[in-house]
């Protein structure tokens, strides 16, 4: 039986909390074509887009990425029944657009622009094909244990957002992280040293943690990243990585 050749590891710079257009507290200046251009001047590797409880602008996002040779992962930032923002990542825009459709049913009524922002759905030349009518800022019907499960039946990875914010981290809202809560890593925001996090916010514990941006404005995609050592930019690679397997691993 021939030998299995090693791997090739090497550094990829991330940033996988990036809003749209579509999130209704994101800028217009959150087109897909924007957001690729930016990555690149940020000397992004890979990103993934997560919006309000949407997934709709995600494939605009991954078909200019791949025009441009950056990779996009397509995700959601849902916001459950306990106000707790949680990142849904997918390797494929089909499971994320699945995941959408089980968000959508557990969420209740309609958005107001003039309240809470214009929700554009755009196409990867940035031109707008609409707007979501849903109230994709509001919180879902559904509890934090169904999301993390449902994430991970559409082979997902599940990460609690911004844990260090007061609004909307799972540490505000809970005063902990339930032990039986299988997430696959947490997330502190920008505010926080990647490298200080677990000194920081012991609660922390032993979940792997990463840093992103959550960028809503165009200046601020990759104002925090995540570098991995990988062996390509894909969510089976991320899976690794998080839980430190094959010399895969979290760098900064």
């Amino acid at each position: 039986m021939p030998a299995v050749e090693p791997a090739v590891l090497r550094e990829f710079k991330t940033d996988l909390h990036i809003h749209t257009c579509l999130s209704p507290c994101g800028d217009w200046e959150m087109s897909p074509r924007n957001i690729i251009q930016r990555s690149i001047d940020a000397s992004l590797d890979l990103i993934a887009i997560c919006d309000h409880n949407t997934s709709e602008n995600a494939g605009a996002v991954m078909r200019e990425g791949r025009r441009r040779d950056i990779s996009v992962l397509p995700g959601l930032e849902i916001c459950s029944k306990e106000e707790v923002h949680i990142l849904a990542i997918f390797g494929e825009l089909e499971q994320a657009l699945a995941m959408q459709e089980w968000v959508y049913a557990g969420l209740s009524g309609q958005n107001q622009p003039e309240v809470f922002g214009y929700q554009i759905v755009a196409n990867e030349d940035s031109e707008v094909l609409g707007e979501n009518p849903r109230l994709l800022i509001g919180a879902t019907r559904l509890g934090l244990g169904d999301i993390v499960r449902q994430t991970h039946a559409l082979s997902g990875l599940s990460v609690s957002a911004h844990l260090d914010r007061p609004a909307n981290g799972i540490i505000n809202q809970l005063g902990f992280i339930p032990p039986d809560l299988e997430l696959d890593a947490v997330e502190v925001s920008y505010r926080v040293p990647l490298a200080k996090a677990r000194e920081l916010i012991p609660v922390i514990g032993a979940l792997p943690c990463i840093t992103s941006s959550d960028a809503h404005f165009f200046q601020d995609i990759g104002r925090a990243a995540t570098v991995f050592r990988m062996a390509a930019p894909t969510i089976a690679e991320i899976g690794l990585a998080l839980r430190g397997e094959h010399n895969r691993g979290i760098l900064t």
